[in-house]
């Protein structure tokens, strides 16, 4: 988290896989109960209800507005993060993202869901948050977890931001993103772990624990006979061959490019791919798009904070006219972050 003044920006980045802020990771699993549950841990209790955070992945869809999981997920991740330095009651502003082709008709919708409490009490293990929800930015994912590095972005490179429910696609020019050339597809680590499985089962006759094959992914190897290891190696394999060919379908062509891979899915391209190393940059931190998100929130924050304060508007005034102020914003500090990316960062 940031702070601007008596802000406290926080960064959610709402994937499939997990929740992750700049430094908690989070399972985006989230299970409703009536009543308080028998078992103590990861509860969050709102609204009346209580939830358990943290057990298993929540099944893709494709509109994250559609029920309340995202937004008590996000609140179990911004209480976590202000966790980390004792706090809990805040004025907090949300840095949040969505698949780059999602954005344009989501942004608004995503907005609005994740700030629909102006103020907003709950408890999350054990104790008690109150928080003012100031407002919310809301960028395209994949090129924030980059932006550090775009000073090194010359030529043409591809970014492939390989998330658990969808893999997004961009092109990245001269360090300036190609709006154009912006692909998401539905082939995350999810899918993978589910083809792994599906091959356990038809070889071996098994049916697998998911977690054996997420470990795979993130380590290269489990403590499971070879056998096992084996059928799980190439059903993995396999994946990679099929992530390579959708990026060949883009043109990805490595001699005529960088590839920098981020995401969940960069740790089971890099233990299991067949690339060339000098060609293909892997960012490993699973929380680089989080940072992303908030560093830019910081920079329009501040911008704004430094601009002459205009006259109030009427109340009967469009309030749409609000919504395209702030997308506005958006882009201009993304596009800020491309045209100044060769400067050394002033921030605090």
């Amino acid at each position: 988290m940031r702070k601007l003044n008596n802000t406290i920006i926080v960064a959610v980045d709402t994937g499939y896989g997990n929740i992750k802020t700049a430094n908690t990771v989070t399972p985006t699993g989230i299970t409703a109960y009536d009543t308080e549950p028998t078992f103590t841990g990861e509860i969050l209790q709102y609204n009346n209800k209580y939830y358990r955070i943290g057990e298993g992945h929540k099944a893709f869809i494709a509109d994250k507005v559609i029920d309340d999981d995202f937004y008590v997920l996000t609140l179990a991740a911004i209480a976590k993060e202000l966790d980390g330095e004792n706090i809990t009651s805040a004025d907090v502003y949300i840095a949040a993202g969505l698949p780059l082709t999602w954005v344009k008709t989501q942004r608004e919708d995503f907005r609005k869901y994740l700030t629909k409490n102006g103020k907003v009490k709950f408890t999350f293990r054990d104790k008690q948050y109150n928080l003012k929800i100031l407002g919310c930015k809301v960028f395209p994912q994949g090129y924030t977890a980059v932006i550090d590095r775009l000073s090194e972005m010359n030529g043409v490179n591809m970014l492939a931001d390989i998330g658990n429910g969808t893999m997004n696609v961009m092109y990245i020019n001269d360090k300036k993103p190609v709006e154009s050339k912006c692909y998401t597809e539905k082939m995350g680590v999810n899918q993978c772990v589910i083809a792994a499985k599906n091959e356990v089962l038809n070889t071996c006759g098994t049916i697998l624990d998911e977690s054996i094959v997420e470990q795979i992914i993130r380590t290269g190897k489990a403590d499971i006979s070879e056998k096992y290891y084996d059928c799980i190696a190439g059903a993995i394999r396999n994946y990679c061959t099929d992530i390579f060919e959708v990026l060949r379908k883009y043109e990805y062509n490595s001699e005529l490019m960088r590839l920098y891979v981020t995401g969940g899915g960069a740790a089971l391209i890099k233990n299991f791919g067949s690339f060339d190393e000098d060609r293909v940059v892997f960012i490993e931190d699973i929380c680089a798009t989080a940072k992303g998100y908030e560093k830019l929130a910081y920079n329009a924050l501040l911008k704004e904070s430094e601009q002459p304060k205009k006259p109030a508007k009427p109340k009967h005034s469009d309030t749409n006219a609000a919504d395209t102020s702030e997308e506005t914003n958006e882009k201009e500090v993304t596009n800020n972050a491309y045209d100044q990316s060769d400067k050394p960062s002033t921030e605090s």
